[in-house]
């Protein structure tokens, strides 16, 4: 809901449900929101992870409710929204970042393509179908929907010679469709009020389980900036894209990826 009083890059007063937020992305996006001041709800499948979020934001002193949810099932999508409606009276965002990662090489059985399916194609469309319909029902709403570089190029097969790593091709598949799907969201809710961006970040380098260096020696170079990117930077565009800072900004894909695709 827009408030011409508010600061606009301020996610104060504003209800966002984010689908995936246990993973190294996942977690700096839900610090990111919490910061801007957004009353924000975790949904995810997995209830020991939701749980271990919670506990480590309110360590941190910071206040985040988590929900279980699956988005393969439109039953558990719609019983979601039906709670977070009735217990906050209206959803104003939601940030797309669940992600399935089934497929390990070009050559897995045709299950595991499947099963990725499920999640980041069909999984994505019901749940931006679900919530974006009870935005549009109140003529306001954000969709910010995390995507990937993978979605815009094709594989570089030199980034990873010496690695051993081998790269499917799902992942390219299905955040090129996000983003499209975006585009055509957008036309579909644009006379709702409601708007539907798309957010590309780059490479994120995981301190966690660090990439090869190898793989890090060809990767810097690509980008304007020479480096990977840390999970926390791009938690920015995502609020930038939920808040009032950007109401005539919709259809938009945002590449966060240190310039590498614009090389």
């Amino acid at each position: 809901m827009f408030d011409a009083a508010a600061p606009s890059f301020s996610l104060a007063a504003k209800v966002v449900v984010q689908f995936g937020g246990t993973g190294l992305l996942g977690r700096a996006l839900v610090t990111a929101l919490g910061a801007a001041g957004a009353t924000l709800v975790v949904a995810s499948r997995n209830r020991a992870s939701l749980d271990a979020l919670a506990a480590t934001e309110r360590a941190a002193g910071r206040s985040v409710q988590v929900e279980e949810v699956d988005i393969g099932s439109e039953d558990s999508l719609r019983a979601l929204r039906e709670r977070l409606v009735a217990q906050h009276g209206r959803i104003d965002g939601i940030v797309f970042n669940a992600v399935s990662r089934p497929m390990k090489s070009y050559d897995d059985d045709l299950a595991a393509w499947r099963s990725s399916m499920e999640t980041n194609a069909t999984g994505f469309f019901a749940t931006v179908r679900v919530f974006g319909d009870a935005m549009a029902a109140k003529k306001s709403g954000s969709i910010v929907n995390i995507s990937s570089q993978m979605g815009t190029i094709g594989m570089n097969p030199w980034l990873y010679e010496g690695t051993g790593a081998k790269i499917p091709p799902d992942y390219f598949f299905h955040k090129g469709g996000m983003t499209n799907l975006t585009r055509y969201l957008a036309s579909h809710y644009g006379s709702s009020n409601v708007r539907v961006n798309v957010v590309s970040p780059g490479g994120i380098y995981n301190p966690e389980k660090p990439q090869a260096d190898a793989f890090l020696a060809r990767y810097a170079p690509m980008t304007m900036l020479g480096r990977m990117a840390e999970a926390r930077e791009i938690g920015g565009a995502v609020v930038f894209l939920l808040s009032d800072a950007s109401t005539y900004i919709t259809g938009a894909n945002l590449p966060v990826d240190g310039g590498y695709t614009a090389k």
